[in-house]
C-alpha cells in the first residue's frame, strides 16, 4: 500500500529486456535503506527489489507488467518517481495506492501559471467512468485532485512543490503515464455492476 506522495526521484541506469520480460535497474536515493523483496512504487507500479547495490537496486518486470503500463517506454537516464510501501503507523497522507496500475493515458499538456502547473491527462474509458470531479487518481505515482474532468481528461493543478520533487519536468506532451482509479471507486463499480 502506497499514499502517492513521492518520496524521491530516481535514474534508470538500465532496462533489459529478457524476452517477454525486461530488468529495469534504478540510481535510488535510498538504496542504503532497502531490503531484498521489499515494495517500491516505480511511477506507480508497484515492483519488488530483486537486487540491491550501493547506489540502487533493481526490479523484475513481467510481461504483464509490460503491457499494462508504461515502464517498457522509460531509456536510460529517464527520471522515475520513487515510493516506499507504507508503514504501519506512518502519517497518511494522498489517498489509498495498491501501486496496481489499471492503464495508461496520455500528456496532453503541462503548462505553467504562476507559479502553479496545469497538467492535462486523456483518460481511456475503463478509467474516466471511476473519476470525479475533485476526486483523486493516482499519476505515475503521484496522488492527485481532479481539478476538472471531462468524457476524455482530466486537469489537475500541481503546486511548486509537487512540480520540485517529482519527475514532472521532464514531461513532455504525448508521454504515456500510469493511470490508477481510486480503489473505493473500484470497489464501488464492482458492487454495483457497472
Amino acid at each position: 500500500m502506497f499514499t502517492g506522495l513521492v518520496e524521491a526521484i530516481g535514474r534508470v541506469r538500465s532496462l533489459e529486456p529478457r524476452g517477454e520480460q525486461a530488468r529495469l535497474s534504478l540510481e535510488i536515493p535510498f538504496a542504503a535503506e532497502l531490503e531484498m523483496g521489499e515494495s517500491v512504487a516505480v511511477n506507480g507500479c508497484c515492483l519488488t527489489v530483486a537486487d540491491i547495490d550501493a547506489t540502487g537496486a533493481s526490479f523484475d518486470l513481467l510481461g504483464q507488467t509490460l503491457a499494462v503500463t508504461s515502464l517498457g517506454d522509460l531509456t536510460d537516464a529517464s527520471i522515475v518517481n520513487l515510493e516506499r510501501a507504507l508503514r504501519a503507523g506512518d502519517r497518511f497522507g494522498g489517498h489509498f495506492v495498491q501501486g496496481h496500475v489499471d492503464a495508461t493515458g496520455t500528456v496532453l499538456a503541462l503548462d505553467q501559471r504562476g507559479q502553479d502547473h496545469i497538467f492535462d491527462v486523456s483518460l481511456p474509458p475503463e478509467i474516466a467512468k471511476l473519476c470525479i470531479d475533485k476526486g483523486s487518481l493516482c499519476v505515475d505515482g503521484i496522488s492527485l485532485t481532479i481539478a476538472e474532468l471531462t468524457e476524455t481528461s482530466a486537469r489537475f493543478w500541481i503546486t511548486p512543490h509537487t512540480f520540485d520533487v517529482t519527475h514532472l519536468p521532464g514531461l513532455k506532451a504525448g508521454a504515456r503515464v500510469n493511470l490508477e482509479a481510486d480503489l473505493l471507486a473500484k470497489h464501488v463499480a464492482k458492487l454495483l455492476g457497472k
